[in-house]
């Protein structure tokens, strides 16, 4: 056995990396039953509680650091307060991701008054794929304007909105890291997963959609501007009062967080003036993805993804465990069977040579293909990958096995940064009464990982479970809880809350 060690852990906040351990097989004595237990053993190496526990301290301490320290995590908002439930009106939210635009004409009715305080009464979806992330420049923000068009044209209601003399408030769910100067200005950071328009780094959002818009003639007012992740929290917080945290995984991960502003170091607000001296909380946007790099441990193929990603080291933790990557993850080590151990007879499919061509959706349905010859797991690989004969029983089983150890590292990695989260919720309750009539910490959970990857949410619950019972701090139950829609709902839930408090 070929035992590489890894180099001591660095101290630095944004070059630190974690620990990259591995036993290797030699090659000319390779199987795939080897290599499928060399997989084993190294995603799930960090997986007992106890490890995770300590990852989640780990991860605390840079998230410390990110308060005090980091210019692009850890971003107060302009949010400073959370919604009633006493916000009325119908609105327009608008959620650009990283794989999904969505444009929803958003109904308020009121927590108390309202069997269903908050809805959705139209919306329309357009994937976001390689042919729109390629659009360069301003064609980008035209492409989004051109769908929020189409949208209002075809509901009759929003169409006679659009004749109004006043035009219709919009909130926008940006999904990507972002500078807010205002309620409904801020700067783009940058976006990554692909997209061309990040040359647009440095300059205003909502001036880039507002005059997109203007050059449609859409008669929209941009009144709003939140992260994804704060847009989950004001929708559950619309709902649930109580609610504090929100986390999004689906393509990427992000999470935000309702923090004393005594938090954060003074630096991380410019030169922005408070809009009152009562304000003692904000809503901080942790941009969770970018955290983890000296924390979590890491294998070859993550090297490889890194080493090859258009954005090396920018996003770590999603990389790790992210909707994006979990395929990727999964086909170069498909790849390396296929080339080292035997796995159809050395024979690369040509349809899987090329990066990112194994999605999530194909991981989810084979995880959960409960036949034990996994025969339509079988037909399933065979026709998206264009084989001239299905895999064997047992090349289906090695591959079912990557992906169990691909997941369950994710939901592991996952669990311990939500664990995190919490903790410095508790700590950083300076004022000491946020939870005390509670029983448990809600969390809001969107995106299409956390909520539809078979068993992911049900597995990250009972290991938040097991943190809890484990934690000599005895900490408060953390109960993750399905949050849908929550981009567009809280864009909308912003633009009232900006209406009723006269934002600037």
């Amino acid at each position: 056995m070929i035992v590489i060690h890894s180099a001591p852990v660095p101290t630095n906040f944004h070059t630190a990396k974690a620990a990259v351990i591995e036993t290797v097989t030699p090659v000319d004595e390779r199987t795939m039953d080897h290599l499928s237990q060399e997989v084993q053993e190294l995603f799930e190496q960090q997986l007992k509680i106890d490890s995770l526990l300590a990852l989640s301290r780990k991860l605390q301490t840079e998230f410390k650091e990110g308060l005090q320290l980091s210019p692009q995590c850890m971003l107060p908002s302009h949010n400073y307060t959370l919604p009633d439930g006493r916000e009325h009106g119908t609105y327009l939210g608008l959620e650009v991701g990283g794989s999904t635009l969505r444009v929803a004409l958003v109904d308020l009715d009121g927590r108390i008054s309202s069997r269903q305080p908050l809805r959705i009464r139209r919306i329309v979806t357009s994937p976001i794929d390689s042919r729109v992330r390629d659009l360069r420049g301003l064609a980008f923000f035209d492409w989004i304007a051109g769908k929020i068009g189409e949208m209002l044209v075809e509901d009759r209601e929003a169409h006679d909105y659009m004749q109004l003399k006043e035009p219709l408030p919009m909130g926008v769910a940006w999904s990507f890291p972002i500078d807010q100067t205002s309620i409904r200005s801020g700067n783009i950071i940058g976006m990554g997963k692909g997209f061309y328009c990040s040359t647009y780094k440095g300059h205003d959002l909502g001036e880039l959609i507002t005059q997109a818009c203007q050059r449609l003639n859409l008669n929209i007012r941009l009144d709003a501007i939140v992260n994804d992740s704060s847009a989950a929290v004001l929708s559950r917080a619309y709902i649930d009062p109580s609610t504090r945290l929100a986390v999004i995984l689906g393509t990427g991960i992000n999470a935000a967080i309702r923090l004393p502003i005594s938090s954060l170091h003074e630096s991380k607000f410019g030169l922005r003036e408070f809009p009152s001296t009562v304000i003692s909380h904000v809503l901080v946007n942790t941009e969770l993805s970018m955290f983890g790099k000296r924390t979590f441990p890491t294998t070859r193929w993550d090297g490889h993804l890194n080493a090859h990603h258009m954005m090396p080291d920018y996003q770590p933790m999603e990389y790790l465990l992210s909707g994006g990557y979990m395929g990727e993850i999964v086909r170069l080590i498909v790849i390396e069977a296929i080339e080292t151990a035997g796995l159809f007879d050395g024979r690369i499919p040509p349809t899987l040579s090329a990066p990112y061509t194994l999605d999530t959706y194909t991981l989810a349905a084979i995880e959960a293909d409960a036949y034990r010859s996994l025969s339509p797991s079988c037909q399933l690989f065979q026709k998206k990958y264009q084989l001239p004969l299905p895999p064997t029983p047992t090349e289906m089983h090695f591959i079912r096995q990557v992906i169990l150890a691909v997941s369950r590292r994710s939901q592991g990695y996952f669990t311990a940064a939500i664990y995190a989260l919490s903790s410095l919720l508790h700590e950083a309750d300076d004022q000491g009464n946020l939870y005390n009539d509670l029983d448990h910490i809600s969390i809001g959970c969107d995106g299409s990982v956390i909520n539809k990857y078979p068993g992911y949410m049900e597995n990250c619950q009972k290991l938040l479970d097991q943190l809890s019972r484990m934690d000599p701090e005895k900490r408060k139950r953390v109960v993750l809880e399905s949050a849908g829609e929550s981009a567009v709902l809280g864009a909308g839930v912003a633009v009232a809350m900006a209406n009723a408090s006269g934002s600037p």
